[in-house]
């Protein structure tokens, strides 16, 4: 019997798509991630913890999301590829564990890690297709070129003063985020183009719908854990139900026909690797942006049920709105719309309609947490609708 050699996925099988077990255990890392970056904006609750864990944050999902078309596109059943995931789970918790203090004494451990893990991987993908067509190790010689470049800016960074880092992490940041949108055009070696990022449109689905439900797993934990060690008062019970019925109106409005509409989308495309860049690697950044800060807002409407600040106030409006705009444009970008869904443009509206009122500390955070929530359920239950309505007859 002929041996494999190739370490490519297999396409065209039924189960070519699906998510491995070795990429869920791989996942289990960014639990860990997710939990600290609440963490991190919590204990940082200003505008540069703003900008601070907004950083981290992309850096983590940076991370994962291009872990992802790597294993779209080699085999983690693979010895070689299962090795390889092992050693960015070490990298992942690394950099989890120095997110904390990534602005202080661990800075150089968190952009050491990233640069590890970020450059390391494409070049482990550039030996594992040593074997295949032209196109594709060109494409990976690119993507490591541009992470090591990136990584210049990270690593000096790390080793800078903290009061400065934020820009040179700001620089690198830029950079990372650029690549994918400019194709890794690189002088002498050309540019990629979306047909060469073959990828399988249903697994690339699965895995950022999986990380959805990482980061609502994460809200929902922080919200049991919070509740468990206080008064079970009528007050403390309201917040719960509120930060509860939040998470499930999110969990509503992503996977009831959002996802569904990107499977299809992207899994019947001619081009997924378009889809994959825009729908997948860069917007759902917002998403789960959204989920962190909103679980950030639920845990100061139960600690804090009375007391008000600045930044908590953006926390509860800010965790909405960007989710609500997130899916906005994902179901945009993933559906025949000529428009942003109206439901989520109203109730990115509604929310901010109570900016005026919320930094006027006419709201507490349990009031202001609960009419949020309000707003993600009505958006859920007008949407449900709104998709079921048949449609109207024509007249004969």
């Amino acid at each position: 019997m002929e041996l494999k050699t190739s370490l490519l996925r297999t396409r065209g099988r039924a189960d070519s798509g699906k998510v491995s077990m070795i990429e869920l255990f791989f996942d289990l890392v960014f639990v860990f991630a997710v939990t600290q970056l609440s963490h991190a904006l919590l204990e940082h609750l200003s505008a540069l913890g703003w900008l601070q864990t907004s950083l981290l944050l992309m850096a983590v999902w940076w991370v994962w999301i291009y872990t992802s078309w790597i294993t779209n596109w080699l085999d983690p059943e693979r010895m070689p590829v299962r090795l390889c995931l092992f050693v960015l789970m070490l990298g992942g918790l690394l950099m989890s564990a120095s997110i904390p203090e990534a602005f202080g004494t661990r800075g150089l451990g968190f952009a050491g890690a990233y640069v590890a893990m970020q450059v390391g991987r494409p070049l482990f993908a550039l030996w594992a297709v040593r074997g295949e067509d032209v196109a594709r190790r060109r494409n990976f010689q690119r993507i490591a070129l541009w992470a090591a470049f990136a990584g210049v800016f990270w690593l000096l960074g790390g080793a800078a003063d903290p009061a400065v880092r934020i820009y040179w992490w700001a620089a690198a940041l830029l950079v990372d985020l650029a690549g994918p949108w400019l194709l890794f055009k690189v002088p002498g070696l050309g540019s990629s183009s979306t047909g060469d990022w073959d990828i399988d449109g249903s697994h690339m689905s699965e895995r950022c719908g999986l990380f959805v439900i990482i980061a609502l797993g994460e809200s929902l934990l922080v919200t049991g854990a919070n509740f468990a060690g206080l008064e079970w008062t009528a007050a403390n019970w309201t917040g719960f139900i509120s930060a509860l019925l939040g998470s499930v109106a999110m969990w509503w409005l992503y996977f009831d026909k959002g996802a569904e509409l990107g499977h299809a989308l992207i899994a019947g495309s001619k081009d997924p690797g378009r889809i994959a860049r825009r729908a997948y690697t860069y917007i759902h950044m917002l998403i789960i942006g959204g989920i962190i800060v909103s679980a950030v807002a639920d845990e100061l409407s139960l600690l804090y049920p009375d007391e008000t600040s600045f930044a908590g106030i953006c926390a509860m409006l800010g965790g909405p709105i960007l989710y609500l705009l997130g899916n906005a444009l994902f179901k945009w970008v993933s559906s025949e719309r000529s428009t942003p869904p109206l439901s989520h443009v109203l109730g990115i509206l509604m929310i901010m309609a109570l900016i005026p009122m919320a930094f006027g500390r006419l709201y507490t955070p349990l009031i202001l947490a609960c009419i949020t929530t309000g707003v993600l359920v009505l958006v859920a239950i007008w949407e449900y609708m709104a998709l079921r309505r048949p449609p109207p007859e024509l007249d004969p």
